[in-house]
């Protein structure tokens, strides 16, 4: 971000504005983003957009279940990212 700050500041802006379409409330659009993650194999990206659905009020089973819910399309590939969000949502 500071070594690119105009790209980082169109990304955020991208982002915002893609939120704003959605016709998902945020929770909703938070667990989604959590499966897409935990679908891709994006671990890494899992304890940052848990702190957000929790924000949004997610409880640690709609957490649970939003990972979970790729399993018969992605495979056992999302259970990898069950350690990493029970240790973010526990911690936030």
């Amino acid at each position: 971000m500071s070594d690119a700050p105009a790209f980082a500041a169109a990304w955020g802006s991208a982002v915002q504005e893609l939120a704003k379409a959605s016709a998902l409330n945020a929770k909703t659009r938070d667990l989604a983003y959590l499966a897409v993650l935990a679908a891709l194999n994006r671990v890494s990206g899992i304890p940052f957009h848990v702190a957000s659905v929790k924000e949004s009020e997610a409880t640690r089973d709609e957490v649970i279940s939003a990972i979970l819910v790729g399993l018969p399309a992605a495979g056992h590939v999302v259970t990898q990212a069950l350690p990493a969000a029970l240790e973010a949502y526990d911690a936030a």
